[in-house]
Parts: structure tokens; C-alpha cells; sequence
């Protein structure tokens, strides 16, 4: 007992401390792309109930399909911000932020303390504290972290419900209400947590019944009503601050479920060395990110829980444990099973890594108990030290990017480097912006200067309107006026950072993390690539090639400029010298997908038609979704074979139904052999402007 006393102290110390830890190092927490989406659409959330429902923008959003979202967390964050006219708004956000993730650990914990004791609760603190990942998106994650942290609470107070028989505490009961309705509100996939409150409910009774071979009906009745009560209450609850839910309760609600559940927008990303879409990703895209992210002390502890699993059945808590087991396994086998579409390493699924931190501690709980040796004990000890160190490490040296952790699986951040995503969050462009400032200044760069990034920075840039700022693609840097750029390393080829291509010769700062670049800050040295591109779009090919002669003087690693001056070229009539230009660009990206549509072309226009397949079919492995490819290839194909050109056609229609391109030229193969299906391809086009 006094053991346990003194274990619950240190308990509360720790979370203490964990808690200043954690708001202290959210102070220097990046701004993260999803961020300024879902703070922009909090604002017009907010408008709309200031108004009273005029204001619409907050169910106008056919780009990013936020409406969907109940986003209830960043709703109130931004109401707070109003009320308290709180200027420094992401300050405030990742504060709140990492709030919300110091009470994802704290009931976590104390989950585990109800399990274990306090020995349980005490190893789980410790297992947050040394999850780099976890860590680093509890400073700015407003969607991912509060659902985690409903999430979690709703399986808790779920199973404190069932096993409490007739003793029903109404404030277990409330809680339990209100997370899950916290869940919902923030993402609709919440509505999971309801249908495991009834599936534990009637499984947990079948295993009372084949224990006891008796069931107290009255409890089963009582306890059945509380449940269709807190369903009822939490639905009504999570829509209160969603506009969207709000039109339709239940038509809406459900609507954003299948939405959610079949994301429409997908995106490219870098995944064993290789680019490939998000929903082209192998099935063991999301076991394998989180097995190479999650520190090896989390996942011995995890491995520990299936050793010493034998002695749950002796406590006679293994129901829970499986329960447990389940609201983790559940969402990974579903989304693997259903294909989803997956992007950004796992951080969609850090509402399971509270249940894994909790399982693996209970797996080091049973561990300690049962080392009958104080010296093994203390070898444990020392062991779990160990594994720590990496982790830590990390964290230590490479402050506020946490959440680029990569385990020693892979050799760390420095091998998963090209071969995996690091900055996916464009973190790294706060403190690039911060640098940058500092650097006009110092110089006295004053006037008007235009600053591109490839995600927006026009908050970091408030106080400083001399600046403009404004997105731009990386690859596309040329086309467009700048004087400095801030660029991370998000969809940049795995062939340019493994080459040193990337961080481009013209770079004046860069930022690293475990001796990486993740972000480089760019000086333009000439701005004749984009008079070039300009003279090339109205038709003077002669000034543009002297233009991109000039450029190539001071740049030859921007394969768009290549791509620019052999267009120019070619218009110009040299057509031998366009090919040879291209090839070049073909050097710094061998993958670049404007490039090798062109060359294909140009092969074609000049009957060179292997060569025109051979660059089709590069492009295709390239980018499975350069649809126009398949049109150029198929249409090569037909007189050689006719099979293959049409599945080429229909798997491009497979990807996108309504390409128009790939529907008239699946016709044309139809033409003579077949009118009557030539016939209903047209009259589909027909339908497509």
C-alpha cells in the first residue's frame, strides 16, 4: 500500500512535469499546411453562427472539403481567440494543441492505472515522452491529436461502464457521452466509437453469460437504455458546432462518413525510394510506416504484452484487454482491407497509438513483476534506458522536429531520407520565414520583395507588407517572379535529393534535421527563365532562346527550364538541338513527366514510333496518372495491338471516368470493327464538356 502511495505521487509529478515540458517546447512549434486550411475555415465557421447563418463560406468548400469536417476543436480555439482578441493566433493554436495532447497521455495513463496500477500508468507517461512522432504532432495537430484524445477517453469510460454492473457513476456516464461526442465533432469517423459501445456491450454480456451462466436482465436492460441515451446525446452534441451537420443531422452526418471514408483527393508521395499516389500505396503501406516510426522501446513493450498475455486471463481482465487489442487492430485491418487511400505516413492513425502506448506498458508492467531479482530488475531498468536513447536523442538534437522520427529499422532520419517522406507538414518553412526576415534586414533589403513558398507563409510574413508572398510549386519555379523562395523537401524526386540536386547551388540557408536538408531558402540570381517563358507564351521563340541561354549560365539544375527552352527551340524549327535540350533536363529528373511527354512526341511526329512508345511507357511507370500518355500510347498501339491499346484506355478511365481524351480514342479503336460500341463511347463523350 505505502509502495502504491509512493507510486501514485511520482505518477502526478510526472504529468506535471510533462505537461510544462510539453507548453514549453510548443513555443517554437512550426505552422503546419493543414493548419492554416483548418484555421481559415474555423474562421468562417465562426462567421457563420456570428451571423447567424448568412455568411455561407463555411459550407462552400469544393476544394478542400472541409465542410465534411466538424473540426470542433479548431472551432473553439478560434472562438477563444475572438472572444479573448488574442493576436497571436498559431501561438495560441499549438498551445491548445499540446494540451490537448498532455490529456491524450494523462488518460491514457490513467486508463493503464486502472488496469495495472501505478506502476502501469507511470511506464505509459514515460512511453509518450520518448514518441518522437506522437510528440511533435501534439505542438500543431488540432485534428489528430483532440481525436485521439476522444478516442481513447471514449474506449476508457466505455469499459469503466460496462464493468460497473448496476453501479452506473453518472460522471462516468457524462464523460463518456462527452467523448464521444468530442469525436464525432471532430471527425466524423467518431461515429465508429458508437458502434463499439453497443458491439462491447453485447459481447461483454455473451462472455458474463458463458462464465456465470446467468445474466441480471434488469442491469442488461438498464445498462441497453443508458446506451441508445448517450448515442442519442452525443449525435445531438458533436453537431453543434459543424454548419454542414447542422442542415441535416443525420443525411449530412452520414454523407461525410462515405466522404471521409473514400477521400477524394490524392497525392503524391515518396515510399520505398519510389513516387506513387496515395491510393496506389501496397497494402502494408500503413503497418510498415508506423513499425519504422514508432521507437523500439514502444514496440518491445508491445512484443513484452504478447509474451506475458497468459497472465490477463489469470487477473481476469482479459475481456478488457481484448477490447483494447481491438479498437487498435480494428481501424488498421479495416483500412487495409478497404484499400483507402493513405498519405502522410500514419498521422491519420495517431488515434490508435494511446492504445498501443497503453498495451505496451501493461507489457513492461508484467515484465517488472515478474523479475523475482532486485539485480534483474535494475538490468531493466537500465535496458529500457537503453532503447530510450535514440529517440531522445533526436528529440534533444533536432528541436521542434520531432515528428520527422524515424527508428533504427531504417537507419534513422538520415536513411529514410529519399526513401520516405520527412517534412510532409511543411513545418520547417516557420522557422525558414523566421530566417529569412532576419536576412532582408540584416542586408538592408528593403522595397518591394516577392517571396514564393510551397505552402503559404503570408502569416509569418504579417508584419512585413513590403513582402509579398504567394504559393508556387517547386518544379515550376521558373514560370514565375520571385526574388527568394522557401522550399521543403515535399515532392521533391528522390533522384534530386539523392544526388545533391536538392538543395539547389542558389540556396543561401538551409535547414537540417539529424543532418538532412528539409528546407532550403532560395536567392533567384536571374530572372531571365521567366522572361524567357514569357516571350515563349507570346510567340517571340527567338527572345526566348536567348533568354534561356543566358539563364542556363547561372542555373542548369532547373529541369523546367530545359523543358521552357527546348519548346522555344523546336517552335523555332531546330528541332535536333530541342531533343538534345530536353535529354539534359532528362539528367537532372529522369522521371519529369513534361519532358518525357514531349520527347514521346517528338518522336512520334517523326515516325519514330519505338522511341515514342519507350518514353509513353517510361512516363506511365513514372506517373501512373499522366493520363495523356496512355491516349499517345494506345493510339500507337492499335495497328500492333489492338488488345493491349484499349486496356490501356480503360484502365486510364478506371483512374478517371470522364477523361474525354481516353473515352474518343477508346471509340476510335472501335471504329471499324465494332460501330454500335463506337457508337455509345461517342455519345458518352458527348456528355463530358
Amino acid at each position: 500500500m505505502m509502495k502504491e502511495t509512493r507510486l501514485k505521487y511520482i505518477f502526478y509529478f510526472l504529468s506535471a512535469i510533462l505537461l510544462f515540458l510539453m507548453l514549453l517546447t510548443s513555443r517554437d512549434a512550426g505552422i503546419t499546411c493543414d493548419e492554416v486550411l483548418h484555421y481559415n475555415q474555423s474562421v468562417s465557421v465562426y462567421n457563420y453562427f456570428a451571423t447567424h447563418g448568412e455568411d455561407q463560406s463555411a459550407l462552400n468548400t469544393p476544394v478542400t472539403n472541409l465542410k465534411y469536417y466538424g473540426q470542433s476543436f479548431d472551432n473553439i480555439v478560434t472562438i477563444l481567440i475572438r472572444w479573448f482578441n488574442i493576436e497571436n493566433i498559431y501561438g495560441f493554436r499549438h498551445l491548445m494543441s499540446s494540451i490537448a495532447g498532455w490529456l491524450v497521455i494523462l488518460i491514457t495513463a490513467l486508463f493503464a492505472v486502472w488496469l495495472a496500477g501505478y506502476r502501469a500508468g507511470i511506464l505509459a507517461m514515460i512511453l509518450f515522452a520518448v514518441s518522437p512522432t506522437f510528440i511533435g504532432h501534439t505542438q500543431n495537430n488540432l485534428k489528430d491529436i483532440p481525436f485521439a484524445l476522444g478516442y481513447i477517453a471514449s474506449t476508457f469510460y466505455t469499459l469503466k461502464f460496462l464493468v460497473s454492473g448496476k453501479k452506473n457513476s453518472i460522471l462516468n456516464i457524462i464523460l463518456l457521452t462527452a467523448s464521444i461526442a468530442f469525436s464525432i465533432s471532430i471527425r466524423v469517423g467518431g461515429l465508429l466509437l458508437i458502434c463499439y459501445l453497443f458491439f462491447f456491450f453485447f459481447l461483454f454480456y455473451i462472455f458474463k453469460y458463458l462464465r456465470d451462466k446467468q445474466i441480471d436482465i434488469i442491469e442488461f436492460r438498464i445498462k441497453l437504455l443508458w446506451i441508445t441515451g448517450i448515442t442519442i446525446i452525443s449525435w445531438l452534441l458533436s453537431i453543434l458546432l459543424w454548419p454542414f451537420a447542422l442542415q441535416s443531422p443525420v443525411k449530412n452526418v452520414l454523407e461525410s462518413y462515405h466522404v471521409m471514408a473514400h477521400f477524394p483527393d490524392t497525392f503524391r508521395q515518396i515510399f520505398e525510394g519510389k513516387v506513387e499516389w496515395s491510393d496506389y500505396m501496397p497494402w502494408y503501406y500503413l503497418p510498415k510506416s508506423m513499425s519504422i516510426t514508432i521507437p523500439l522501446i514502444v514496440l518491445t513493450g508491445l512484443a513484452l504484452f504478447g509474451i506475458f498475455s497468459r497472465l490477463l486471463f489469470k487477473n481476469g481482465k482479459a475481456v478488457l484487454y481484448g477490447f483494447v487489442i481491438f479498437t487498435v487492430l480494428f481501424p488498421l485491418v479495416f483500412v487495409v482491407y478497404e484499400k483507402s487511400n493513405m498519405y502522410s505516413s500514419w498521422r491519420q492513425f495517431l488515434f490508435v497509438y494511446p492504445g498501443i502506448v497503453l498495451l505496451a506498458a501493461i507489457g513492461f508492467h508484467y515484465f517488472f513483476e515478474d523479475l523475482k531479482r532486485k539485480y534483474f530488475i535494475w538490468g531493466a531498468v537500465a535496458w529500457l534506458a537503453v532503447l530510450s536513447i535514440h529517440p531522445l536523442k533526436f528529440m534533444i538534437l533536432n528541436h521542434p522536429y520531432y515528428y520527422l522520427y524515424y527508428n533504427q529499422f531504417v537507419g534513422g532520419l538520415r536513411g529514410a531520407y529519399a526513401n520516405y517522406e520527412t517534412d510532409y507538414y511543411y513545418v520547417s518553412q516557420t522557422e525558414a520565414s523566421g530566417w529569412l526576415i532576419d536576412y532582408l534586414k540584416e542586408k538592408n533589403i528593403y522595397g518591394t520583395v516577392k517571396v514564393k513558398a510551397t505552402y503559404s507563409v503570408q502569416w509569418l510574413f504579417r508584419y512585413h507588407p513590403e513582402i509579398e508572398t504567394s504559393y508556387f510549386r517547386y518544379e515550376e519555379r521558373s514560370q514565375s517572379d520571385w526574388d527568394y523562395a522557401i522550399v521543403a523537401n515535399r515532392y521533391i524526386s528522390p533522384f534530386q535529393l539523392n544526388n545533391n540536386i536538392w538543395p539547389p547551388g542558389n540556396a543561401i540557408h538551409i535547414i537540417y534535421a539529424d543532418q538532412v536538408p528539409v528546407c532550403a531558402v532560395i536567392e533567384r540570381r536571374s530572372k531571365d527563365d521567366f522572361y524567357g517563358y514569357n516571350a515563349l507564351n507570346e510567340g517571340r521563340s527567338k527572345d526566348a532562346i536567348k533568354y534561356f541561354e543566358k539563364v542556363l549560365q547561372v542555373d542548369d539544375k532547373d529541369e523546367m527550364i530545359f523543358y521552357n527552352f527546348a519548346a522555344a527551340l523546336y517552335n523555332d524549327g531546330r528541332y535536333q538541338k530541342a531533343d538534345s535540350v530536353l535529354k539534359r533536363g532528362l539528367e537532372i529528373n529522369p522521371d519529369f513527366e513534361p519532358i518525357l511527354m514531349y520527347l514521346g512526341n517528338i518522336a512520334r511526329s517523326q515516325n519514330k514510333t519505338d522511341d515514342a512508345i519507350r518514353y509513353y511507357e517510361r512516363l506511365i511507370k513514372a506517373d501512373r496518372k499522366y493520363f495523356e500518355a496512355y491516349v499517345g500510347l494506345s493510339e500507337l498501339l492499335v495497328d500492333r495491338d489492338i488488345i493491349r491499346a484499349r486496356d490501356l484506355l480503360r484502365t486510364c478511365l478506371t483512374m478517371s471516368p470522364r477523361y474525354k481524351p481516353a473515352i474518343v480514342a477508346l471509340a476510335d479503336t472501335y471504329r471499324n470493327s465494332n460501330p454500335d460500341i463506337a457508337k455509345k463511347y461517342d455519345e458518352l463523350a458527348k456528355t463530358i464538356k
